[in-house]
């Protein structure tokens, strides 16, 4: 043997694994469960991001929100001066759009904070976010109606009794086909007509897409029924190729107009499509980095395992690599060999690892339909290389011990 023959060396490997199936099997446990874990954790992770990226896109990339509060995920208590905020109002909107000309439209929505149910003669709907919008709505959040109108001025103005529900909405209180607008729901004990139906979103997060729960009402019809909901929330859209003048503007107007000094910073928050998915990898960056810890330790464990079962094997095996020496093996046939033995042992735990990933995710899709999911090929040839690469690394040392071996010495050995 004085060249290297990978089919050759490829079947010799299987050969030796396959004689000790129970000791191979646990040894690349290991393997497997940090295959599993970052295959699966980054297919998860990049679904939700997957689905982050077309949601923004959906809703509006020259997009602005602005809230009194802070927008991004809060861990514990706010602060005192946070909470002590006055919230928007309906005149910034008007300010903001008149003031500067790279602002295109302005709307403003209140928001009810949690769930609220909705009833129908037969169905009740407990998951509905019931906001109160200005007329101009659904230009900014980009809305697609399926049947009747949207909310108009005149009903902001009279304040009337009319809204306009989410597609998930509609089929959990009208389930009968037929026409949907012009039918009525009761909202907390208040008869409400719908005038139209949106749109069911192309993408979802978690269950149900942003606006498929919806049921929006007039602004000042809100104001009436609850007198209390007076968190503004102001989304602007930006001309385009103008949305980082209309983000200058917007942030100096309302500092002007909320009596903002120069030497303080901002007491609202302002944030943009492409903010909010930094904010998004900022947050799973901590879940990536768990994962990988996990995944980590499995592929520590699993390669010392495979260090120590493949020392066994070069001293179970001394007669033959004495005899393989004896008929013109080199010590480079002998440490190709034994490499090739530990690589091909951590290679079928990641292919285990990366099949029992796929089956995981097909289980969850089973389960929770709803959860996003996304395959990264990338992902997964750089998690199938890395534990060949386990096995070279932890394979050296043994591999090593073999070639080293004198041949008389192991012709003797018993």
């Amino acid at each position: 043997m004085n060249r290297f023959l990978f089919p050759e060396n490829l079947r010799m490997a299987f050969e030796a694994l396959l004689s000790h199936q129970l000791r191979s099997g646990l040894t690349i446990l290991g393997i497997v469960i940090g295959i599993l874990t970052v295959v699966t954790v980054s297919s998860l992770l990049g679904g939700m991001r997957n689905n982050i990226v077309q949601m923004v896109e959906e809703y509006g990339t020259d997009n602005i929100y602005v809230f009194h509060l802070s927008m991004g995920v809060q861990l514990g208590h706010r602060d005192r001066s946070e909470t002590s905020r006055v919230p928007l109002k309906p005149e910034d909107a008007a300010v903001l759009k008149s003031a500067s000309s790279a602002i295109s439209e302005v709307s403003y929505s209140a928001i009810l904070r949690g769930n609220n149910t909705v009833k129908s003669q037969d169905a009740t709907y407990r998951r509905a976010q019931l906001q109160g919008v200005s007329s101009n709505q659904a230009i900014t959040s980009s809305a697609v109606l399926r049947e009747g109108r949207y909310l108009s001025g005149l009903d902001d103005l009279h304040r009337n009794s009319v809204c306009v529900i989410g597609s998930a909405v509609a089929e959990a209180l009208f389930p009968e086909e037929g026409q949907v607008a012009g039918r009525s729901l009761l909202l907390e004990g208040k008869k409400f007509t719908v005038i139209g139906v949106l749109e069911q979103r192309k993408t979802s997060f978690f269950g149900e897409a942003g606006q498929d729960n919806l049921v929006l009402i007039p602004y000042r019809t809100l104001q009436k029924t609850f007198p209390n909901a007076d968190w503004l929330l102001l989304t602007i859209r930006a001309r385009k190729g103008q949305l980082a003048q209309a983000l200058e503007d917007t942030e100096q107007i309302l500092r002007r107009l909320r009596g903002v000094r120069y030497s303080q910073p901002n007491n609202f928050d302002i944030t943009t499509s492409e903010k909010l998915i930094r904010q998004f990898d900022a947050l799973t960056a901590t879940v990536g980095v768990a994962a990988l810890a996990i995944s980590a330790i499995g592929l520590l464990v699993g390669g010392i395992g495979v260090m120590n079962v493949m020392l066994v094997s070069v001293r179970e095996r001394s007669r033959e690599i004495g005899v393989r020496k004896a008929v013109g093996a080199t010590s480079r046939d002998i440490l190709t060999q034994f490499l090739f033995e530990s690589m091909t042992l951590t290679g079928i735990g990641g292919l285990l690892g990366f099949l029992l990933s796929v089956v995981a995710m097909r289980l969850m899709v089973w389960f929770f339909p709803w959860l996003p999911t996304a395959f990264s090929t990338t992902m997964t040839i750089a998690a199938l290389l890395l534990s060949i690469t386990v096995g070279l690394l932890f394979g050296v040392w043994p591999a090593a011990r073999a070639a080293r071996l004198d041949p008389v010495e192991s012709l003797r050995y018993e």
